[in-house]
């Protein structure tokens, strides 16, 4: 009967060696996450719990709602911890054009004489707020920069253009009151905007001052 052959190591030795290697933090085993300790021992009470009660009808209820109450705290450090993650939806990506200038000034306002037609006047004042600072990003007033409110826009003109600030200024109150306050939208609104408009335009600095602003102001 054929036999091992001796070892060539020491077992005390190689038993010395293994204990080094396993002493590495590398190989440390992480400790148990807080929820799943509190769990694990509400798990050791809910036994002793049942071992006691075992063998009543009573005990037989209690266990029932002791049951219970540990699944609705399990639920609750579900809920609390994360153990359900949310699926994190990737980050849309942000426009490289502002939607101003999607289009150029003129075609936004042909669309607002179109909405206009049919009665659309929100969205056509809307549109012409578009067509504003459409112009006005080609004129180099306000920056080529996406993601950004009316208002900041109204204060790129007071820094950059003062003298179009206030005509800016009434056609961005005109068009938040429209489209985000919900106020009544018509004719009047309509025609108070292009006369705005015409001011801005008209600014020293814009055109050389060569443009007057277009009529009286409509009641």
């Amino acid at each position: 009967m054929l036999s091992l052959p001796p070892p060539v190591h020491d077992p005390d030795e190689v038993r010395e060696a293994a204990d080094a290697i396993l002493a590495d933090p590398r190989y440390d085993v992480p400790p148990e996450p807080l929820p799943e300790r509190i769990l694990g021992w509400f798990a050791e009470q809910i036994g002793e719990v049942l071992g006691s009660v075992v063998g009543s009808g009573a005990g037989a209820v209690i266990a029932w709602a002791v049951v219970l109450a540990a699944i609705g705290f399990v639920v609750y450090l579900i809920v609390r911890y994360g153990r359900v993650g949310r699926i994190e939806l990737p980050a849309r990506p942000r426009a490289s054009t502002m939607v101003e200038l999607s289009r150029s000034p003129a075609e936004w306002r042909a669309e607002a004489d179109a909405l206009e037609a049919e009665g659309r006047w929100r969205e056509g004042l809307r549109a012409r707020h578009r067509g504003l600072v459409a112009e006005l990003v080609g004129l180099g007033v306000i920056p080529d920069q996406a993601g950004r409110t009316a208002g900041e826009y109204a204060a790129d003109v007071r820094r950059h253009l003062p003298a179009a600030a206030e005509p800016m200024a009434a056609a961005t109150a005109l068009f938040e009151r429209a489209w985000y306050g919900g106020a009544a939208t018509g004719p009047d609104e309509a025609q108070r905007f292009r006369y705005l408009e015409a001011r801005v335009l008209a600014a020293p600095a814009t055109r050389g001052g060569d443009r007057e602003p277009a009529g009286t102001v409509p009641t």
